[in-house]
């Protein structure tokens, strides 16, 4: 293993090696996944030969769906993506790779005749900045050769504007960003603007699907140096718990873990590395407004507490805000919860602020209205034999 006084490239060290796995199949590049069989029919066997994956957030999708696959290679997870989404649906690729973008993109004709619709693009650029679109770049850059310095800055300020007037993923666009095995070949100092690439293009109420590799431990730096293990998918790669917790600094939330490989897919001085799917979802910004409503938890734990403090302690009507109780009523709290909504809706312009941190318990009167004194007694033929007792 390569240790040197050097600062890595990892641009180029990941460059390199996907290079020529486009080219040539790698089996060291990818886990054992599954995928459902019918939606490999269509894909010619060099695709499928050429896919290094450890994980299939595809599953996760539902049909009319926006997605955008970051890291999308040759193109497998895109093309499985566009038929789970149908026709009505639409899928994006992003890749910074040439040889790998020439390979999704040499067969989407054929497949798009087999499945007799096309509704999947490829676009180059970097997956920590999709608002620039390189190859819109690179035509100005080969109409404007940079010779000094005022050509860089001049470069610069294009590549600004095209960021800024027309971005190569406009935010709050996608309903799902999906990634297989891609997120650890970022270099660490790019990780943050990464995720908020992520937050930024998804629609409110739009989710992650990652599947990376994870470690249990973290690498240390002399194997983060080493370019064969970087490029492979293992010394960049997140501990396990670090990936989680980087999706809920960002502004996530419902953070879960739908998948995790039982074996270690790499082992490395005592350091594991397998592979975990995580899905996320984004909309819990904005105001806090009470409209009278609690949540109940059903259990089985005594109590839980979600991202933003919320201790929910089962059976109990739990007071919350209304941005929060539309929240739990939404994948992936609702099987969890019972909503209480009120009696009488509150109007918005009526609804008073609400403090989110104060865990309080709801009273019935509060979701009933202090007037509440209806009396209304079960009928006296409602236990017959068809009743509903």
């Amino acid at each position: 293993m390569a240790s040197t006084n050097i600062p890595l490239d990892v641009e180029g060290a990941v460059h390199d090696r996907y290079t020529a796995a486009a080219q040539q199949a790698e089996q060291s590049l990818c886990c054992p996944v599954d995928y459902d069989p019918k939606y490999l029919e269509v894909l010619p066997r060099e695709l499928l030969e050429r896919d290094y994956g450890c994980g299939n957030p595809s599953r996760y999708l539902q049909p009319g769906e926006t997605v955008l696959d970051l890291g999308s290679g040759g193109g497998k997870i895109c093309y499985i993506a566009a038929q789970v989404v149908g026709a009505e649906g639409r899928v994006i690729g992003v890749d910074v790779n040439d040889e790998m973008l020439g390979l999704a993109r040499r067969f989407q004709p054929e497949i798009s005749t087999a499945l007799g619709y096309d509704n999947t693009e490829f676009r180059k650029g970097r997956i920590q900045d999709l608002a620039l679109d390189l190859e819109r770049f690179e035509s100005y850059l080969a109409e404007n050769a940079i010779r000094g310095s005022n050509d860089w800055l001049r470069a610069e300020a294009v590549a600004r504007e095209l960021r800024e007037q027309e971005p190569m993923i406009a935010s709050d666009s996608v309903d799902v960003v999906v990634s297989n095995c891609v997120l650890n070949l970022v270099r660490r100092e790019h990780r943050q603007q990464l995720f908020a690439e992520m937050f930024r293009v998804l629609k409110r109420g739009g989710r992650v699907v990652i599947s990376d590799i994870v470690s249990d431990e973290p690498v240390p730096q002399r194997l983060q140096d080493d370019p064969q293990l970087w490029s492979g998918c293992l010394s960049g790669a997140f501990v396990e718990d670090e990936l989680l917790r980087t999706f809920e600094e960002q502004g996530f939330y419902g953070v879960e873990l739908v998948a995790r490989q039982d074996d270690a897919w790499a082992t490395i001085e005592g350091l594991e590395f397998r592979s975990v799917t995580v899905r996320a979802y984004k909309g819990k910004q904005g105001a806090c407004l009470d409209h009278n409503q609690a949540v109940i938890y059903k259990g089985p734990w005594r109590s839980v507490t979600d991202d933003d403090g919320h201790v929910l302690r089962r059976g109990e009507r739990m007071a919350v805000c209304e941005k929060t109780f539309n929240i739990y009523t939404r994948a992936p709290y609702a099987e969890d919860i019972l909503p209480v909504p009120p009696h009488e809706e509150v109007a918005a312009d009526e609804a008073p602020e609400f403090d989110c941190r104060r865990n309080a318990v709801r009273s019935p009167s509060e979701t009933k209205g202090q007037g509440f004194r209806q009396t209304q007694l079960p009928s006296s033929d409602c236990c017959g034999p068809d009743s509903c007792c």
